[in-house]
This record gives structure tokens, C-alpha cells and sequence, in this order.
């Protein structure tokens, strides 16, 4: 183990005479173990360790009882004379307990059954061994499992039923470790953490173990798991059962009523304890307000919000802890501090209290003299100094875990005309609509609102929502949408329980209801999306198609079929709903937004695509030196979709002639691939259980409607070159291959720049698109001024004028519009200005897809959100640049369209 570097032999001595002078207990061990002491004192903690671990061999029991004897002085003099960190003093106590418990394993295994490897029976470590953070006189904490097909049997009984023979082996270790002697004890053993400990056994089949915690275990049971660890015994055992019960305690989707009942017991225990809470003589150091449970139960709850996501917070150790939530960006720094000085200095009094009589005692003594003794030992001058140094890191403990505990119940009251004068304080204008609608809720005629156990938490949830709904633009409308939520919900306590214990996503919710009627609507079908925005991470864009990809294939990996498919649905539908609010919460530039809703669809596309041509090859095998392709056009090619947007796709093979496939149903490559094709669709597009997903357009693709499907590469070159119309070679400008083998991908690209740059006759170009342009406005008229697709100067204008120019010149030959027009610009054949002028009416665009669905104009609440998310102060300045923009770019197309 690493030491700091130590004090000088004074410090050390100094140590040991307060050791003598105010602890029986290190006194007595001193004078039984000299050794230690001079070891200590002349070499210092490391070598004095090492030697109270130097033990003669002898049977099992005395072995332990006097190795932990010798460790508890070393380590008490380590710790007296601060040459040990808080955290050396309970990594050395942890490891010793482990081997302890282990040799106690062993040994209780071969006495049954010597000639048997000793396996099938482990020790989980829970608590604070869990975390190797024991105390200085601490029981251990453990849960015993054994397996009956690998548990030894003793050789005279060996049709011994396996339960019978695993508590037999438990209560000899128990003796083993805690049985008092002339040499004292080895641990103390404590079992009360298994499920149900007054009617269980001491030991438990691991199957029967995994199943509780799988389905019947409390809220305080899982988050027990928070610090467990396979200590000791048949460690793959045990690690088996940690790995099984996983998911289980960290819970990607959190159950919010889950933190609440285990903040619950803790309101109880300061209840149960209220006679140690007020702070002085007499103090509990862990159970008291601002004590050491409160410091871990407060870092703990922040674990379990963000842990089921984030691996990396998955950390025991309390003050390993707080560094990770720092690092992830869960807790502010500090915070951090406050809850990790307080627990150094609480933690190291505790010691202190326990040092006096080796007892696992908590509390600070009433009698001063006691308290003086206490205070002494740990180098204050008394007692009063010793409780004016805990007093400002117990205030900042108890301050921070009131701000979890809701003991006071917030809550709005059920008098008609108090609860109106609330609202008003809320800032509601109007209250006698909001004050109506919490009559309607509090009348429980909705399904959602019907148990007690939803009443309850739609309760404590309410204030939050009414104050985040009184902030927003329109309270009324806002709180319409939330009643259409509550309407459909089957079960809304969840969803309740979430709102109150996060007030920002209250808030987020908010605006969503005021704002945005496509994500209300999801909301209301998949209430479990809120969950997807729990932590920061939620607002961040996809790293890229690639990572999305990833990220489902790996969700997706051994499931059948068709669950893979639902999963990938709620994957992609969270993640696209994320960004929606990312959107309305004005946490992302609308630009930055649209491309992470074509990554989201990239990715999910190549996933969805590998998948299904996985399934497809079980019956169909594959076809050697071939592959199918998969070509973006539009919006998603050029990496800029909306909320609602059409993936355009078109699905182009490449197979040597003749090829046929090499399953047991062999297919030539044209039916292969479009039965294929047709199968990817489906699982881009066909509702599951888990809802839908994308709507799929092909009609790009050769021929139509009326084409194939699939077509072959030199079929789709063929067509593009001797058929195709000019509208066709137009959609190729915004064209990119999306799924593929990188050869595949580039040969196809090459093959789209090969039509593209061969000479397009300028006047034909121009009369063609003229003419697509005119029949577009006949069929497809502007719903009004803001429709910024259709309409003059809208973005189809742009995108003709773009496309045209790139036809006639070969210039700006890029799928994104942007880098198409600096291209464009770069050779004189455009204003460099409608680069501007696209990224307003694109952002636009995103924002309108979610705010004015239906294709008018937003509603009088939404314009001044609207003007925010494009950059304008106020709707009547974003209406005038959007003006503006629409004329110069009618102006562009017009001139594009003549030829001038």
C-alpha cells in the first residue's frame, strides 16, 4: 500500500502517547503487541502494517484474531499521526476483512470437504466494505450465496441437501470471524441486508437471489447494491450474481418513486432519531442530521439518477464518488468539496469514538468528560473545539440533503379560493381555467389519477408544473395539451414522481406543451421519453452517424428480429425527441439540430439495413462479390432533415453477372436485392409495438413507381444517362451514398460525379426546370406567406437555382446546399449573400416543422421563441430579414430561370 510521506519519529511518538493516554482499547494492545509500536514509531505506518499482518502459522481463528489485533493499533497510529489518509485507514481495514473472510471461506469449505476444490459459496460485500470504506470498529456487511451444483458436499453425506449444507458452511464462518476469544475477535457479522432476514436462510441459492432482486426487491434493497462486491470465496460466483442484477440496479429509464421511498427512510431515520439530531454532546455522527449517511445518501442519489447512462459513475466509494459526478458534470465542484470535506472530517471523528473501547459506536458522548477524552485523542484541546470544527461541515451536509428530503410537502392547497390566490402568486393572469382543470384532476375521473399512489404524486408534482406552465407564453394552452396527457395515460405516477423530483425537465415540459404539438403528442403516446432527458448528455448531438450506428447495433445484438426492431424504435424516437426539445429549450442552433437528426437517420439507417440483411441472409443466404447500396437524396443527403422529414432513398445493387445467392433459397441477385430492399423498408417504416419510426420515400428511383426497387448499378447509370429527365439529374445533385462498403460507396460516387460533369445543354436545363418549377406551384401551391418551401423566394426556388447553376457548370457539385452555393460563389455564378439566406430560411424551417406543423402561422405565443431559435430579437425583425431574403433569392431564381 502507498503511504504518504510521513511525519518525523516525534509526530509518531506524540501519537502513541495519545493512544496510551486516552484509549483503553489501543492502550491494552500496545502493551500486547510492543512490537508495533516500535516498528511505528521508528519505520513508520507501512512497516508497522506489514508486521501486524506477520503472524505465525496458526489455526485459522487465532491466525485472524491476532492479525486483526495488530492491525487495529497499526493503523489507529497511522491514522492519530495523520501519516494515513482517511482513505489508507479503510483500504487497509477493507482489505484485511476480505482476506479474513476469504480464509474463513476456506477453511469452513475443506473442513466438510477436504479433498474438494473450495467453490459454490461466495460473500457479497455490501455497505461499507462494499465500497472498501470500513470503519475502525465496524461489522461487516454480507450477503452468502452458494451454488448447488458446484457447493462441496461433505464426503459421509453427499445426497446432503445443498441449502442445509450452505447454512452449515455459513454459521462456521460466522464463528470463524466473530466468535470471541482469548484473542479477541476477527469481525463482526452482519447478514441483516439479504432479502426478507427474519424467514430467509443465512445463505441463498444464487438463482433464487438473482430472481428477487430481478422482481420483487424493494427500492432501498437495489440501491443497497450501489457498494457491493464480490469479496470473497468463490468470486466468479459472486461476481455472476452482480452481473445478473445489473440492470436492475441501475435502471437506464429511473423509477423516480424509487429514490423517493429510499428518501422516504431516510426522513424516518431522522424521526426515529431525533433526540441525536440537534448538534453538540450526545451527536450521532452517521445518523444525524448532516451526518455521514446524509453526505452518502446525498451523493447515492445522484449515482443512481445518472448511473444507469453513465458507467463511469458506477463508483462505490463515496469520495471516488463525488470526483466522478465532478468530472461528468453532475455536481459542481462545490458541492463536491462540501460533502467530501464533511465526510473526511466526520468519518475521521467517528474513528476517533471508536478507538476509546474498540466499539462500532456512532455517537458523540453527553458527558463532557467522555467528549474531552474523544477530542484528545484526536489532538484537540477539548471537546468544545473538537465540536466547533464538525459544526460547519455538519450545517453544510444537513442544508444540501434538505433540498432532497420533502418532509414539509410542498403542496398546493384543496381550498378553492387559497389555491386561486396561489396560482396568481405563480403569476397566472387567469386563474379560473388552471384553478378548474386541478379540480377536474383532484376528481380522479381520469384513469391515470384513480390510485392513491398517483393522487400522491401527482400532488407533490404539482406545484413545480403549475409554476413552469405560469412562466410560459400561453398557461392556458399549456395546460390544455398537459390534460390531454393525463387523459391518455394508463398509469401516470412515474411520470409524476419524474417532474417533481427534476424541476428543470418540469420547465422543458412547459415549453413542449406551449410550443411544440408534435412532441406533446409523442409525449402522450410514450410518456417514458421524459426519462431520455434526466441528464445532461440528453441535449448533446449524436458524435455522428457512425456513433449512432454503433450504439444500436449494440443494443440490438442478440435479440430476435423483431424485438431488435422495437428496440431500435425507442432508441431512435427518445433520441429524436430529445432533440426536438433540445430545439424548443433553445439548447442547440436549429442547423446544429437538423444534422443531428440526419445523423440520428443515417445511423439508424445502416443498423436497421445490417440487421435485416442479416435476418433476410438466414433464409437467403448471400451473394459472394455483391452488396446492396443504399443512396440519400434530398434533405437527408444534404444532412439538414426536420422533425418530420422523409428519408429519400434509393437502393442500388452491385453483383457480378449472374450472381445468384448461397442459401438454402437461393435467389437471383435482382429478386435477392428487392426482396431485400423491401425488407429494409420495412423496417425503416412499418409500425411495431414500440410505434413507428421514419416514413420511407423511393419514388426517386428510376422508372418511378413504376421501376424496380432495386436497380443495379449499371442499370441506374444507364438510366441516369440515357433516360433519366432533368428533374432526375437535378435530385442527383443532392445525392450521397449512405450505406455501403467504403469501395461500394465510392464507386457509385464516382459514378453520380461521372453523370453530373458530363455537359448538360444550358437551354434545355433551363427550360426544363422553368417548366418543373411551374407545374410544382400549379399542383403544390404556398399555404401562405410562411411556407418557406413553396412560394416565391422560398427554399425550393433556392434549391432549383442551385441545382440548375450545377447542371449548366459542373460547379458546386456538393449534397449540402451550403457548401453547393460557397462552390457556386467561388465561381461567380452566384452571391455569396444566399448562403446567409438559406441558413435563415432553413433554420426556419426546423423550428416551424415542430412549432406550425400543420403549415400556417404559429400561433401568436410561439413568434417570439421563433425569432430566438433564428437569431432576431423580436418576430417583426425575423419577418423583415425573412422578407428580405425571399426577395433575393426570387430575384436569383428568375434570373437563373432567364438565362441572365
Amino acid at each position: 500500500m502507498q503511504m504518504n510521506i510521513g511525519p518525523d519519529r516525534q509526530v509518531r511518538a506524540n501519537a502513541v502517547e495519545r493512544a496510551r493516554s486516552f484509549s483503553p482499547f489501543l492502550r491494552a494492545a500496545a502493551e500486547s503487541r510492543p512490537e508495533i509500536v516500535s516498528a511505528f514509531v521508528e519505520r513508520g505506518s507501512e512497516q508497522a502494517i506489514s508486521l501486524a499482518l506477520q503472524v505465525a502459522d496458526e489455526a485459522v481463528d487465532i491466525r485472524l484474531r491476532r492479525q486483526r489485533l495488530g492491525l487495529a493499533l497499526a493503523v489507529a497510529l497511522g491514522d492519530l499521526s495523520a501519516e494515513l489518509s482517511l482513505e489508507q485507514v479503510t483500504a487497509a481495514l477493507s482489505d484485511f476483512a476480505d482476506t479474513a473472510i476469504d480464509q474463513a471461506i476456506t477453511a469452513a469449505l475443506l473442513e466438510r470437504a477436504p479433498d474438494a476444490p473450495p467453490a459454490g459459496f461466495a460473500a457479497i460485500a455490501l455497505g461499507k466494505l462494499g465500497s472498501s470504506e470500513l470503519n475502525y470498529s465496524s461489522d461487516v456487511d454480507l450477503l452468502f450465496l452458494f451454488d448447488p451444483e458446484t457447493l462441496p458436499r461433505h464426503p459421509r453425506h453427499p445426497r446432503q441437501e445443498a441449502g442445509e449444507v450452505a447454512v452449515r458452511i455459513g454459521r462456521r464462518v460466522i464463528e470463524l470471524l466473530q466468535a470471541r476469544t482469548a484473542h479477541g475477535y476477527a469481525a463482526r457479522v452482519d447478514l441483516r441486508l439479504r432479502p426478507s432476514p427474519e424467514a430467509t436462510p443465512i445463505a441463498l441459492p444464487v438463482n433464487a437471489a438473482i430472481s428477487y432482486y430481478e422482481s420483487s426487491a424493494l427500492a432501498w434493497e437495489r440501491a443497497a447494491f450501489i457498494r457491493a462486491r464480490a469479496a470473497a470465496g468463490d468470486k466468479l460466483l459472486g461476481q455472476m450474481f452482480l452481473d445478473a442484477i445489473l440492470p436492475f440496479v441501475w435502471r437506464r429509464s429511473l423509477d423516480f418513486g424509487a429514490i423517493e421511498e429510499i428518501r422516504q427512510v431516510s426522513v424516518r431515520i431522522r424521526d426515529h432519531y431525533e433526540q441525536v439530531q440537534a448538534f453538540g454532546p450526545g451527536y450521532d455522527l452517521k445518523r444525524g442530521r448532516g451526518g455521514i449517511r446524509e453526505a452518502e445518501f446525498f451523493t447515492q442519489v445522484q449515482q443512481l439518477i445518472h448511473g444507469g447512462r453513465e458507467p463511469a459513475l458506477r463508483v462505490p466509494a463515496t469520495l471516488d464518488a463525488l470526483t466522478a459526478l465532478t468530472d461528468s458534470g453532475h455536481m459542481d465542484a462545490d458541492t463536491a468539496a462540501a460533502i467530501g470535506d464533511a465526510y473526511r472530517l466526520l468519518r475521521t471523528v467517528e474513528h476517533r469514538a471508536q478507538m476509546i473501547a474498540d466499539q462500532q459506536t456512532h455517537r458523540l458522548p453527553l458527558d463532557r468528560d467522555a467528549l474531552d477524552q474523544i477530542a484528545r485523542l484526536d489532538g484537540s484541546p477539548d471537546g468544545e473545539a473538537l465540536l466547533d470544527r464538525l459544526k460547519p461541515h455538519v450545517g453544510a451536509v444537513g442544508r444540501l440533503f434538505d433540498g432532497l428530503v420533502s418532509e414539509t410537502g410542498d403542496r398546493l392547497s384543496m381550498d378553492p379560493q387559497i389555491l386561486q390566490d396561489e396560482l396568481t402568486a405563480m403569476g397566472f393572469a387567469q386563474v379560473e381555467q388552471p384553478a378548474a382543470r386541478i379540480a377536474e384532476w383532484r376528481a380522479g375521473k381520469a384513469r391515470a389519477l384513480r390510485s392513491a399512489a398517483a393522487q400522491s404524486a401527482f400532488e407533490a408534482m404539482l406545484p413545480t408544473l403549475m409554476r413552469a406552465i405560469a412562466s410560459g407564453p400561453d398557461p392556458d394552452h399549456a395546460l390544455n395539451r398537459f390534460a390531454d396527457i393525463v387523459e391518455r395515460l394508463s398509469s401516470g405516477v412515474n411520470l409524476f414522481r419524474l417532474l417533481e423530483a427534476r424541476p428543470g425537465l418540469a420547465r422543458d415540459l412547459a415549453l413542449i406543451l406551449s410550443h411544440a404539438p408534435i412532441l406533446a403528442d409523442q409525449l402522450a403516446r410514450r410518456p417514458d421519453l421524459l426519462d431520455g432527458l434526466i441528464d445532461q448528455s440528453s441535449y448533446e448531438l449524436p458524435a455522428s452517424a457512425e456513433s449512432v450506428a454503433e450504439r444500436l447495433r449494440d443494443a440490438m445484438a442478440g435479440q430476435p428480429y423483431d424485438q431488435a426492431l422495437d428496440k431500435a424504435r425507442r432508441l431512435v424516437n427518445e433520441r429524436r425527441f430529445a432533440l426536438g426539445v433540445q430545439l424548443i429549450a433553445g439548447r442547440g442552433d436549429a442547423l446544429e439540430v437538423a444534422k443531428g437528426y440526419s445523423d440520428v437517420a443515417e445511423g439508424t439507417i445502416v443498423a436497421l439495413a445490417d440487421i435485416a440483411e442479416a435476418e433476410f441472409a438466414d433464409s437467403h443466404g448471400r451473394i459472394e462479390g455483391g452488396e446492396l447500396l443504399l443512396l440519400a437524396l434530398g434533405r437527408l443527403a444534404g444532412q439538414s432533415l426536420t422533425h418530420v422529414s422523409d428519408l429519400d432513398i434509393v437502393y442500388i445493387f452491385d453483383a457480378p453477372p449472374g450472381a445468384v445467392s448461397n442459401g438454402r433459397r437461393s435467389l437471383s441477385a435482382t429478386d435477392y436485392y428487392n426482396r431485400l430492399a423491401n425488407r429494409i423498408t420495412a423496417a425503416l417504416s412499418v409500425p411495431t409495438a414500440a410505434g413507428p419510426l421514419y416514413d420511407i420515400d423511393t419514388r426517386l428511383r428510376p422508372q418511378g413507381v413504376k421501376g424496380m426497387l432495386a436497380v443495379s448499378l449499371d442499370g441506374f447509370v444507364d438510366y441516369q444517362r440515357s433516360e433519366a429527365w432533368t428533374w432526375e439529374h437535378m435530385a442527383l445533385c443532392r445525392a450521397r451514398p449512405v450505406r455501403g462498403t467504403q469501395e461500394g460507396k465510392a464507386r457509385l460516387r464516382r459514378a453520380i460525379d461521372a453523370i453530373l460533369t458530363t455537359p448538360h445543354d444550358p437551354a434545355k436545363v433551363r427550360a426544363d426546370s422553368a417548366q418543373m418549377r411551374l407545374e410544382m406551384a400549379r399542383h403544390k401551391p404556398a399555404t401562405g406567406p410562411l411556407d418557406i418551401k413553396l412560394g416565391p423566394g422560398g427554399l425550393v426556388d433556392l434549391e432549383f437555382a442551385i441545382h440548375t447553376l450545377q447542371l449548366i457548370s459542373g460547379a458546386g457539385l456538393d449534397p449540402r446546399l451550403e457548401r453547393a452555393i460557397a462552390g457556386l460563389a467561388g465561381a461567380g455564378l452566384m452571391d455569396a449573400q444566399m448562403e446567409a439566406d438559406l441558413c435563415l430560411l432553413a433554420r426556419l424551417l426546423v423550428v416551424l416543422r415542430l412549432v406550425a406543423p400543420s403549415g400556417g402561422d404559429p400561433p401568436p405565443q410561439s413568434r417570439e421563441l421563433i425569432a430566438r431559435q433564428c437569431g432576431y430579437d423580436s418576430w417583426d425583425s425575423l419577418l423583415e430579414a425573412h422578407g428580405e431574403a425571399r426577395q433575393r433569392i426570387a430575384e436569383l431564381w428568375l434570373k437563373v430561370r432567364d438565362g441572365k
